[in-house]
């Protein structure tokens, strides 16, 4: 029975990859084109492509739900209803993560892997929704904190990539740049996913015995001045935020394991 419910969920999974594949390439060559026609300039037509991804991806978590891939479990969610211009900051365990953030937050913009904009069933979406690559350092800090100023909300992962199952928090200091760049609230969103699925070690076929946990808890939000002044240093500042948001994610994590 165990291996028929194993089997039932990797179905579940293909289906719902094909499913963003190819709807992928119809919001690209169909849908966003149409949106185009509606009054407003590129930054409505965005997000009204941002509004649609966001209504998708609540669909496709309510498929994983009710297949028995994952249950969802949500705690402070109301903190990311009508978000404003806030630095959405998470851990990233999982490959969902993405898809569960901007299930609660569909106007946000968030910063993606460059690759994606060549990719044949993602680059239309990206594109048509305002999204940011990440290939360009200095450049992206510039457009986030610009995103930021312009009442937006922003998701960013500060590890750069999944987290390796056991391995500890590892932040790069994009994040912190942005945050002190921009001046904007900090909205930390702590995630866990038990046990490990869709991991950046594993293939999206080992799926657990049972279904997975997706965690998502949002957290107070922090101002990069007061961590600072928490950090009591003189020193290179993205450095020390960068040490001192690891620090907390670290510990949110660490207390919830217990």
């Amino acid at each position: 029975m165990a291996t028929l419910n194993r089997w039932w969920r990797i179905g579940v999974v293909a289906a719902c990859f094909v499913a963003v594949g190819i709807g992928g390439i119809a919001y690209a060559i169909a849908v966003f084109p149409a949106l185009r026609l509606l009054p407003g300039g590129p930054a409505a037509r965005a997000r009204r492509a941002r509004a649609v991804i966001g209504r998708s991806f609540v669909a496709l978590i309510a498929i994983l739900q009710r297949g028995g891939v994952m249950r969802l479990e949500r705690h402070n969610i109301e903190r990311l209803r009508g978000a404003g211009p806030v630095l959405v900051l998470a851990n990233h365990p999982c490959y969902l993560d993405i898809v569960v953030l901007l299930a609660h937050i569909p106007d946000a913009v968030c910063v993606v892997k460059s690759a994606l904009w060549s990719n044949p069933f993602f680059g239309g979406v990206v594109r048509g929704a305002g999204y940011l690559r990440n290939d360009e350092p200095d450049r992206v800090i510039e457009k986030c904190a610009a995103c930021l100023a312009g009442g937006t909300p922003l998701i960013i992962f500060p590890e750069g990539t999944r987290t390796a199952p056991g391995e500890p928090l590892r932040f790069v200091r994009g994040a912190a740049h942005v945050a002190l760049r921009s001046g904007a609230a900090i909205q930390p969103v702590v995630l866990r996913c038990e046990p490990p699925a869709f991991t950046r070690t594993g293939k999206w076929y080992h799926q657990p015995p049972y279904g997975f946990r997706l965690v998502i808890e949002v957290k107070p939000r922090l101002g990069a001045a007061a961590l600072l002044d928490a950090e009591r240093t003189s020193g290179f500042k993205p450095r020390a935020l960068t040490r001192a948001l690891e620090r907390i994610f670290t510990h949110h994590l660490e207390s919830q394991a217990t």
